[in-house]
Protein backbone atom coordinates (compact mmCIF):
# COMPACT_ATOMS: atom_id res chain seq x y z
CA UNK A 1 0.00 0.00 0.00
CA UNK A 2 1.64 3.31 -0.89
CA UNK A 3 0.50 6.61 1.01
CA UNK A 4 -0.81 8.86 -1.18
CA UNK A 5 -2.40 12.28 -0.24
CA UNK A 6 -6.50 12.54 0.41
CA UNK A 7 -8.66 14.92 1.57
CA UNK A 8 -7.68 17.17 4.15
CA UNK A 9 -4.00 16.09 3.07
CA UNK A 10 -4.32 13.09 4.95
CA UNK A 11 -2.56 10.54 4.12
CA UNK A 12 -4.62 7.43 2.45
CA UNK A 13 -3.23 4.97 5.01
CA UNK A 14 -4.71 7.31 7.94
CA UNK A 15 -7.82 8.25 6.05
CA UNK A 16 -8.37 4.50 5.95
CA UNK A 17 -7.32 3.95 9.63
CA UNK A 18 -9.45 6.84 10.80
CA UNK A 19 -12.40 6.05 9.08
CA UNK A 20 -12.25 2.14 10.72
CA UNK A 21 -11.80 3.60 13.93
CA UNK A 22 -14.77 6.48 13.84
CA UNK A 23 -16.96 3.38 11.69
CA UNK A 24 -16.39 1.23 14.74
CA UNK A 25 -17.26 3.88 17.32
CA UNK A 26 -20.30 4.81 15.37
CA UNK A 27 -21.50 1.33 15.43
CA UNK A 28 -20.83 1.11 18.61
CA UNK A 29 -22.50 3.69 19.64
CA UNK A 30 -25.07 3.09 18.18
CA UNK A 31 -25.73 -0.22 19.05
CA UNK A 32 -25.53 1.47 22.75
CA UNK A 33 -28.12 3.97 22.12
CA UNK A 34 -30.42 1.33 20.72
CA UNK A 35 -29.89 -0.87 23.51
CA UNK A 36 -30.95 2.26 25.89
CA UNK A 37 -33.80 3.35 23.77
CA UNK A 38 -34.94 -0.53 24.16
CA UNK A 39 -34.55 -0.96 27.93
CA UNK A 40 -34.80 2.48 29.32
CA UNK A 41 -36.42 4.84 27.20
CA UNK A 42 -39.43 2.84 26.26
CA UNK A 43 -40.75 3.92 29.53
CA UNK A 44 -39.29 7.14 30.01
CA UNK A 45 -40.85 8.92 26.78
CA UNK A 46 -43.42 8.90 24.03
CA UNK A 47 -43.83 6.28 21.40
CA UNK A 48 -43.61 8.83 18.83
CA UNK A 49 -40.68 10.34 20.36
CA UNK A 50 -39.37 6.40 20.84
CA UNK A 51 -39.24 5.70 17.07
CA UNK A 52 -37.46 9.00 15.94
CA UNK A 53 -34.86 7.96 18.04
CA UNK A 54 -34.71 5.03 16.58
CA UNK A 55 -34.64 6.46 12.96
CA UNK A 56 -31.50 8.01 14.66
CA UNK A 57 -30.00 4.61 15.64
CA UNK A 58 -31.01 2.97 12.44
CA UNK A 59 -29.35 5.60 10.31
CA UNK A 60 -26.42 5.92 12.64
CA UNK A 61 -25.94 1.94 12.14
CA UNK A 62 -26.22 2.11 8.35
CA UNK A 63 -23.65 4.92 7.61
CA UNK A 64 -21.04 3.07 10.63
CA UNK A 65 -21.43 0.60 8.13
CA UNK A 66 -20.46 2.60 5.01
CA UNK A 67 -17.85 3.83 6.52
CA UNK A 68 -16.55 0.44 7.06
CA UNK A 69 -17.01 0.11 3.18
CA UNK A 70 -15.71 3.58 2.03
CA UNK A 71 -12.35 2.58 3.82
CA UNK A 72 -12.03 -0.78 2.36
CA UNK A 73 -12.66 0.87 -1.38
CA UNK A 74 -10.25 3.09 -0.81
CA UNK A 75 -7.63 1.00 0.54
CA UNK A 76 -8.80 -1.34 -2.32
CA UNK A 77 -8.69 1.75 -5.15
CA UNK A 78 -5.84 3.76 -4.12
CA UNK A 79 -6.33 6.61 -7.08
CA UNK A 80 -10.76 6.74 -6.71
CA UNK A 81 -10.42 8.89 -4.34
CA UNK A 82 -13.17 8.02 -1.82
CA UNK A 83 -12.18 10.32 1.42
CA UNK A 84 -14.90 12.82 0.95
CA UNK A 85 -17.80 10.79 0.79
CA UNK A 86 -16.22 9.04 4.63
CA UNK A 87 -16.59 12.63 5.23
CA UNK A 88 -19.64 13.53 4.36
CA UNK A 89 -21.46 9.94 6.02
CA UNK A 90 -19.82 11.62 9.27
CA UNK A 91 -21.29 14.90 9.20
CA UNK A 92 -24.28 13.51 8.19
CA UNK A 93 -24.66 11.01 11.25
CA UNK A 94 -23.49 13.86 13.33
CA UNK A 95 -26.45 16.45 11.98
CA UNK A 96 -28.76 13.40 10.65
CA UNK A 97 -28.76 11.26 13.86
CA UNK A 98 -27.60 14.22 16.32
CA UNK A 99 -30.48 16.00 15.00
CA UNK A 100 -33.17 13.07 16.10
CA UNK A 101 -31.75 12.30 19.37
CA UNK A 102 -31.44 15.60 20.40
CA UNK A 103 -35.56 16.17 19.00
CA UNK A 104 -36.57 12.97 20.95
CA UNK A 105 -34.96 13.38 24.07
CA UNK A 106 -35.85 17.08 24.38
CA UNK A 107 -39.04 17.60 22.44
CA UNK A 108 -37.70 20.77 21.29
CA UNK A 109 -39.02 20.33 17.58
CA UNK A 110 -36.45 22.87 16.57
CA UNK A 111 -33.56 20.10 16.11
CA UNK A 112 -35.96 18.78 12.90
CA UNK A 113 -35.09 21.15 11.19
CA UNK A 114 -31.12 20.35 11.10
CA UNK A 115 -31.95 16.52 10.32
CA UNK A 116 -32.77 17.37 5.97
CA UNK A 117 -28.86 18.98 6.33
CA UNK A 118 -27.36 15.44 7.57
CA UNK A 119 -30.09 14.01 5.31
CA UNK A 120 -28.17 15.84 2.31
CA UNK A 121 -24.78 15.40 3.34
CA UNK A 122 -25.93 11.61 3.63
CA UNK A 123 -27.22 11.75 0.25
CA UNK A 124 -24.66 13.60 -1.38
CA UNK A 125 -22.34 11.15 -0.37
CA UNK A 126 -24.26 8.26 -2.11
CA UNK A 127 -24.22 9.94 -4.87
CA UNK A 128 -20.51 11.33 -4.92
CA UNK A 129 -19.85 7.09 -4.75
CA UNK A 130 -21.62 6.53 -7.54
CA UNK A 131 -19.96 9.21 -9.30
CA UNK A 132 -16.38 8.09 -8.15
CA UNK A 133 -16.76 4.84 -9.31
CA UNK A 134 -18.44 5.65 -12.65
CA UNK A 135 -15.25 7.55 -13.46
CA UNK A 136 -12.61 4.71 -11.99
Amino acid sequence: MHSTQHFLLLPQQIMTKLFLILGSLSAFTGVALGAFAAHFLKQKISPDMLAIFEVAVRYQMYHALGLFGIALLDNQFQNIQLAPIGWLFIIGTILFSGSLYALSLSGMKWFGAITPLGGLCFLAGWLWLVWRVWKY
